[in-house]
């Protein structure tokens, strides 16, 4: 799958990781005045950070989290997404993206890794939103996240977040569209997001995956791991504040969700994956982990049917990256 700017697209080069709280307020206050639409304008601009290098104590914080092993040198697969997250969310929060940062929904992650990447690195990360598409439930942004060592891409993740709104109906998801057919003149310097990983768990029957672990949630994770990533979502933190967007009780973040499954699946080196994210994790609780293979999910032990996380994990050619 190949990514592609919009043409006008233009490159714009910072200096330094940006702040995320004023723009998580910038994006909150403008969200009442966003109208979505699949046929909206998005950003042209193109988000390039560079001579990154990775902060060695935030990492191992992130390792302990999520459940990878601390001190190797190669990063978990899901670590650049954190990396890239600040620059995500300044686009996100921007009066050109045309969905509400409130209410955003992450629902699907893609990651190409050609290579594993070195924790002793250095990269440039660059970051801008390929486009939107109609679902059933609204309008999906489509936003691509790229880390380059050395001018070569090694890491890419496209990543889908949904604008709930009224729609005509009969819209389908980015994930059941297909595929644009790719440009007969290049616009912008190519560049590269994940290849698509198998569709395996639309076509596998329905049958439970094997149980691998039960893990026991503290009412702290969303707390915990908002810290390292930066996500400091209400909705993550407290009872509270998360009753105020209609929960009963915090979310688990997607993203801690499917890095403790990878974590567990032992996925380094030139790897593809595919995660969907179905239904919110609630904290405090008790999860399943299951997986066959390279297919994997996450699922509450008292209704196997009903999957928080479906996903897998497949070797990469990086010839095909």
């Amino acid at each position: 799958m190949t990514a592609r700017l919009s043409p006008g697209s233009a490159t714009r080069t910072l200096t330094a990781p940006p702040a995320l709280t004023p723009h998580l307020l910038r994006g909150a206050l403008l969200s009442p005045f966003k109208r979505p639409r699949p046929d909206a304008p998005v950003p042209p601009d193109r988000l390039v950070l560079q001579d990154l290098r990775v902060d060695l104590a935030h990492l191992a914080a992130y390792e302990r989290i999520c459940g990878f092993a601390t001190g190797s040198d190669a990063l978990p697969v899901t670590y650049p997404h954190v990396l890239g997250f600040p620059l995500a969310m300044r686009l996100m929060a921007s009066r050109p993206f045309p969905l509400p940062l409130l209410g955003l929904v992450h629902t699907s992650i893609e990651i190409g890794q050609r290579r594993a990447a070195a924790a002793t690195g250095t990269y440039e990360l660059a970051v801008y939103v390929e486009g939107l598409a109609p679902h059933r439930r609204g309008t999906e942004a489509r936003v691509v996240t790229e880390a380059r060592a050395g001018g070569e891409l090694v890491w890419a993740s496209r990543s889908t977040y949904l604008a709930r709104h009224r729609t005509t109906g009969g819209a389908l998801s980015a994930a059941t569209e297909p595929a644009p057919p790719p440009p007969s003149t290049p616009t912008s310097t190519p560049t590269s997001a994940p290849a698509p990983v198998p569709a395996g768990n639309a076509d596998r029957v329905t049958r439970p995956l094997p149980a691998r672990a039960e893990w026991r949630l503290g009412g702290d994770v969303g707390r915990r791991y908002g810290a390292v990533s930066g996500d400091r979502n209400p909705i993550h933190l407290h009872p509270l504040t998360a009753r105020l967007f209609g929960f009963p009780r915090p979310l688990a973040h997607g993203m801690w969700t499917v890095a403790r499954c990878l974590a567990e699946q032992g996925s380094r080196g030139p790897v593809r994956v595919h995660a969907d994210f179905k239904a919110p994790v609630l904290l405090p609780g008790t999860v399943t982990y299951a997986a066959d293979g390279p297919v994997f999910e996450l699922r509450s032990p008292d209704d196997p049917g009903r999957p928080h996380l479906t996903g897998e994990v497949h070797p990469a050619d990086p010839g095909r990256f």
